[in-house]
């Protein structure tokens, strides 16, 4: 399959990526080895809190939506690494049982000034449910391949 360059990406698009079925079982696990904290390890003690309930950890939720973003998205571009990320947003629980995709909206682009062969895609990148909930938010500009270095669009 072609990658998909700068250059094919402009202000507004959006795809769709997904879905996946988070378990029980998945919750627990990564949070047993990287976010051992209650309400993510059992029901009761995720009924005390604010979660009301079992819910994923919210880097178990910035895993998942890697994932997604790198078999959906990332993985079949020219991606040359990301600068970082802007902004993640934990705005609802991410529940045992939950099937959830990732919604990419391409937020902005611009080539880069010091190297004429990378453009940025800045995205904005949604885990979202069933009913179209957002789980997760997440912005970050990602580095492409340029086709050719210095070319206008």
């Amino acid at each position: 399959m072609p990658k998909r360059h700068w250059e094919d990406f402009e202000p507004g698009a959006v795809t769709v990526y997904g879905p996946r079925l988070v378990t029980r079982e998945e919750i627990i696990a990564f949070a047993a080895e990287f976010d051992p904290q209650p309400m993510h390890l059992d029901e009761a003690a995720g009924q005390a809190t604010l979660l009301g309930g079992l819910a994923a950890s919210g880097w178990h939720s910035c895993c998942l939506l890697m994932r997604m973003i790198a078999d959906g998205f990332v993985n079949q571009t020219s991606s040359m690494g990301a600068p970082g990320v802007d902004e993640i947003r934990w705005l609802a629980p991410l529940r045992p049982g939950t099937r959830v995709w990732v919604r990419t909206t391409v937020l902005e682009t611009r080539a880069s000034k010091s190297r004429p062969e990378v453009g940025f895609v800045r995205c904005r990148f949604e885990m979202i449910d069933e009913r179209d909930t957002v789980l997760t938010s997440l912005v970050s500009p990602l580095m492409l391949e340029r086709r050719a270095a210095g070319a206008r669009r």
